[in-house]
């Protein structure tokens, strides 16, 4: 027993490292060759924070271990929106253009409603998987030629790591994500297995610990007053991991839930504290402390609704 914590410790550790790491190396390449700060964080920085979920959602999928995968996505997102967003705006004031929250928001909640439907069956096949993804890659598409091929800067930012330097770093970080999702994966079944707790239930878990990457990245970019790759870290990422992370689970394979109604409970949760904090945002034109100390008291409940 004492293995397998101590393995699910380590597989969490591995993922925060390496995607750290994954994370400033793609930050430092993007900025090098001139990309906008916002399409940084909507792209690089959000795909990269989403790395240690796409991990789990390989292993979890390989495995058959479909409710700790869907947990992990649901718990990631609920968390993404309150308690990662209520944290960094604690850190510093979070500033955001109304039209970035509508459309990026507006995306982010079309991609929940997405995996909900998916879901409603309770599994997700191959062409399904398949068809998240090419969704995700044709928003993507469609704001590299709206937003990053319009705002790319003229000016290439001197004293950024190159290419040579960056890459190493890249191929390192993917290699330990890679590594701490097994281990966390097996050892969270395993883990779940001896205390009789539902798989679902250490996802959600594991969703809270792999949100410590937006959480650190988009606190320190709004520190440092970066507001284009905070907002769009946060925004970014809680459009990955529904459709892209999940997406290419179901591609490994089929991903089963043994309870979708359940499973309903706690999605519909994570739907509603997402419109009410975009809400918010939208309003207030950003999120100061005291809006952001709230965002973090409406992840409490997500655990009494489990």
């Amino acid at each position: 027993m004492i293995l397998e914590v101590g393995g699910f410790l380590l597989g969490l550790t591995l993922l925060l490292v390496g995607a750290d790491r994954t994370v400033d190396a793609a930050a430092e390449l993007a900025l090098y060759y001139g990309v906008s700060a916002f399409f940084i964080g909507v792209t690089i920085v959000s795909i990269g924070t989403s790395i240690p979920e796409m991990t789990t959602s390989v292993y979890a999928a390989r495995y058959g271990a479909g409710d700790l995968l869907v947990g992990n996505i649901v718990g990631s997102e609920t968390a993404q929106i309150t308690l990662a967003i209520g944290i960094v705006a604690i850190v510093s004031d979070i500033e955001a253009e109304r039209r970035n929250v509508l459309v990026y928001g507006g995306a982010m909640v079309l991609a929940m409603i997405i995996m909900i439907l998916v879901l409603e069956d309770g599994r997700i096949v191959r062409s399904e998987g398949f068809l998240m993804m090419i969704a995700y890659v044709a928003f993507i598409h469609d704001l590299y030629s709206h937003e990053g091929g319009e705002e790319v800067t003229s000016e290439v930012v001197e004293g950024q790591t190159p290419l040579r330097d960056a890459a190493p770093w890249i191929v390192i970080g993917i290699a330990l994500v890679a590594v701490g999702g097994h281990l966390l994966v097996t050892n969270g079944v395993a883990i779940a297995r001896v205390f009789d707790v539902p798989a679902y239930l250490v996802g959600l878990l594991t969703g809270l610990g792999t949100t410590t990457p937006e959480i650190a990245v988009a606190s320190l970019a709004a520190r440092r007053g970066r507001a284009g790759i905070s907002v769009g870290s946060l925004l970014g990422s809680n459009i990955t991991d529904p459709v892209f992370s999940l997406g290419i689970g179901a591609l490994v394979a089929t991903v089963g839930v043994s309870d979708p109604q359940a499973i309903f409970v706690s999605t519909g949760y994570m739907l509603v504290v997402s419109l009410a904090v975009l809400g918010l945002m939208y309003w207030r034109r950003g999120i100061d402390r005291w809006t952001g100390l709230g965002c973090v008291l409406l992840y409490l409940p997500s655990f009494v609704l489990l």
